[in-house]
């Protein structure tokens, strides 16, 4: 056997592992970046107003200029029916046949109001968000985490797995956690 021969060989072989390794890769590299924690849920907390503007009095108005915002980013309707949105203390709000069109967004008001297509109501008498700290936490229909906004708190406080969005809604408002499907 020449020495060419056994060389062209010995490159075929390696040439045939080497596909059949990146056959093998391809699928799992896809499936991390599709599944990977750094990518937004499909629906998720786009937005949060947990300090209504003006004196905080009570009144329904006031209540109702507190609010969590929801968006659909994909292009298909969402059922939100069973959905919630929860605060620490345990306040809960669920949705209620309603549906979420492809890229739409609902606001959550925390007050009293008759729902719509953008707006639905919690129906309160008393504010839900903590103006100095707290968290949103958005659950699907099995109670299954979707995600999460916080703000108030250091940066450090919830430690590394969180995904900062800088701050959009002023000192430390950041979305949270693991956002697969």
């Amino acid at each position: 056997m020449s020495v060419s021969s056994s060389v062209r060989r010995l490159t075929a072989v390696a040439g045939v592992a080497a596909a059949v390794v990146g056959a093998v890769a391809l699928p799992a590299s896809a499936d991390d970046h599709h599944h990977g924690r750094h990518h937004r849920p499909v629906v998720y907390i786009s937005d949060v107003q947990y300090d209504s503007p003006g004196r905080d009095d009570r009144s329904n108005r006031s209540l109702n200029a507190e609010w969590v915002e929801i968006t659909n980013d994909s292009r298909r309707a969402v059922n939100l029916d069973g959905w919630t949105l929860a605060d620490e203390d345990g306040h809960t709000y669920t949705f209620d046949h309603y549906r979420l069109n492809g890229r739409a967004t609902v606001r959550v008001h925390t007050g009293i109001g008759r729902d719509s297509r953008r707006d639905v109501y919690q129906d309160r008498r008393a504010y839900v968000w903590d103006n100095h700290s707290d968290t949103a936490t958005l659950r699907n229909h099995r109670d299954r985490f979707v995600d999460e906004v916080s703000w108030g708190y250091d940066r450090d406080h919830r430690g590394d797995d969180r995904r900062h969005r800088g701050d959009h809604r002023g000192d430390g408002w950041r979305h949270g956690g693991d956002h697969r499907h």
